[in-house]
């Protein structure tokens, strides 16, 4: 009887990686379409709390979907004349910074070795190619760009979440047959992410705009560039403040001189430190109940399957994932393997209590 349970749980363990595996293939192969989906739900997210306000407001559905959406229209248009300009110009002068950057390269092995250091200019080249930094910042924008290309689809999208946002829980109920259903726990959910979404949205604006400014100030080109930069990457856990950074000091170190480029590298990290550990945290009043090594393995999953949407939104999706494990008894160890040490602390003294 023991050997037969065994096997029993040995094949649906297998049938559990073999699904995992299906699955991720899957979502590879429909990676444009899903990217897609995610932006639209993102956008979604964020105009959903502005059109439930103006509904309470006694508008109808569709005036308060059009004036938020006519909103988001002119945010895009605002952002793409303002950033493309600048991402325009970044890309045509780019093989003129690459060069400067090998030069200076040079200079720089020459100055250590007159010192003592013994540094080849290959070592430089081959393994902190300051190069290949520049040229991934533009590619990534570029990835970005041709997302954003899909913009009419994708705004599309989100005028239809949006229309049809309050019928949800309507048609939920209506599938499970029971017209007074309650979805607390979903609620909640929903909730907190929406509150997430949107006031992590407003804090990396007011980080962009502070990294934009200080460019200004110390002279750096495309600060505005740099300013949409910091905004979208400190959407990453962790490292989004040092990744932002590093192209901008090294074009400040290219225009201007090393003083000016290790002025960039402080202001950026000391804007993300203040911002991401002391105003951040007081403003959400919410923890992720997240582990910090299951942030940083989601930040490189999701940003392997995904591409930078991935990197981007890996909280939300390792949030949503843990919330769809800790409703269903027979995942509920995936949950605790996500959750904090704090809470899957609760869930052992929860066990124990209901045992």
């Amino acid at each position: 009887m023991i050997r037969q349970n065994n096997s029993i749980s040995g094949k649906d363990i297998l049938v559990s990686v073999a699904a995992f595996v299906i699955i991720i293939a899957g979502i590879n192969l429909a990676q444009s379409v899903i990217v897609l989906f995610l932006v639209s739900a993102f956008l979604a997210l964020l105009g959903t709390p502005p059109v439930l306000w103006l509904k309470e407001k006694h508008f109808p559905s569709g005036i308060a979907v059009l004036i938020v959406m006519l909103c988001m229209v002119a945010v895009i248009l605002l952002i793409s004349a303002q950033i493309g300009s600048s991402f325009s110009n970044f890309t045509n002068e780019l093989p003129m910074l690459q060069s400067r950057l090998r030069i200076q390269v040079v200079e720089l092995s020459s100055f250590l070795n007159s010192k003592g250091v013994a540094v080849s200019e290959d070592f430089f080249l081959k393994y902190i190619n300051p190069e290949a930094v520049m040229g991934l910042t533009a590619s990534l924008l570029s990835g970005l760009s041709s997302v954003l290309s899909d913009v009419v689809l994708i705004l599309l999208t989100v005028t239809f979440m949006l229309l049809e946002v309050s019928s949800y829980p309507q048609k939920i109920r209506a599938i499970l047959g029971n017209p007074k259903q309650a979805f607390p726990q979903f609620t909640q959910f929903i909730v907190d992410m929406k509150r997430y979404m949107v006031l992590k949205t407003l804090i990396n604006l007011v980080t962009g705009i502070l990294v934009a400014v200080w460019m200004q100030i110390l002279g750096v080109k495309f600060p505005l560039l740099w300013g949409f930069l910091a905004f979208l990457l400190h959407y990453i856990p962790s490292i989004g403040s040092i990744i932002a950074a590093i192209p901008a000091a090294l074009l400040a170190l290219v225009q201007i001189g090393m003083g000016s480029a290790l002025l960039v590298i402080v202001g950026n990290i000391l804007i993300g430190f203040i911002i991401g550990n002391v105003i951040e945290p007081k403003l959400m009043g919410l923890r992720l109940g997240l582990s910090t090594l299951v942030v940083v393995i989601s930040l490189i999953f999701w940003s392997s399957l995904l591409g930078l949407i991935g990197a981007i939104l890996c909280i939300p999706l390792t949030m949503t994932l843990k919330f769809a494990s800790e409703n269903n008894k027979n995942t509920k160890w995936i949950a605790v393997l996500l959750d904090s040490e704090n809470n899957s602390e609760n869930y052992s003294s929860h066990k124990k209590e209901t045992a």
